[in-house]
């Protein structure tokens, strides 16, 4: 990559970043009153996240023939485990820090378990 090539893409997202940050300020108050806009402000963190979270599983080498010993089944296993822990524990306390904290604990519990039992 060439140093201008570098310089350019770094002022496009430094535009980018600029312009998503300042488009509220420049948006009428009245437009964003609106209901739809509300609701969307309200469940599209919840989208992201989902997202992801499902595009962080890793599922790319399973296939219909996996063992069921094999690293990456014990992986998956414990990230879908991992996850619904989550969901179940935010759906309680509705406390993000609690939750990042259980999964990351059941994700290395899981793994440890999957590992030291199964493998």
């Amino acid at each position: 990559m060439s140093s201008s090539y570098l310089i350019f893409a770094t002022l496009a997202m430094a535009a980018v970043t600029f312009i998503t940050r300042a488009l509220p300020a420049l948006i009428p108050r009245k437009l964003l009153d609106t209901p739809w806009l509300h609701r969307l402000n309200e469940s599209l963190p919840l989208s992201v996240m989902v997202l992801l979270i499902l595009t962080s599983l890793s599922y790319q080498g399973l296939s219909a023939t996996t063992e069921i010993s094999s690293p990456e089944l014990h992986l998956l296993m414990a990230q879908i485990g991992a996850i619904i822990l989550v969901l179940f524990i935010y759906h309680i306390s509705q406390q993000l820090l609690v939750s990042m904290v259980v999964g990351i604990t059941a994700i290395n519990g899981l793994l440890w378990v999957f590992n030291s039992f199964l493998g």
